[in-house]
């Protein structure tokens, strides 16, 4: 099975955990958004109070996490956040 790269954007609670505002990561070809947010987790089991209600953008649009990655695609991880 063949890897991609994709770029990960991280935001709130993923970029505190991570200490990064983006990573790439190397996957398997044909790995759905949601492995992604999936493998953040595992690396940092802090975030998984976010796993239900983190909401997926690739490429400037919003997806669902089942949608499939391409290639030199750009992930976003969007929890929820609180501003004042």
């Amino acid at each position: 099975m063949s890897a991609i790269q994709v770029t990960v954007k991280l935001f709130a609670a993923y970029q505190e955990a991570y200490g990064v505002p983006e990573m790439v990561l190397e996957i398997p070809k044909d790995t759905p958004v949601g492995d992604v947010r999936d493998r953040l987790i595992s690396g940092h089991p802090e975030l998984s109070k976010w796993r239900e209600v983190t909401r997926f953008g690739v490429n400037f649009n919003f997806v669902e996490p089942d949608t499939l990655l391409q290639d030199g695609d750009e992930v976003v991880l969007i929890p929820p956040v609180s501003g004042g």
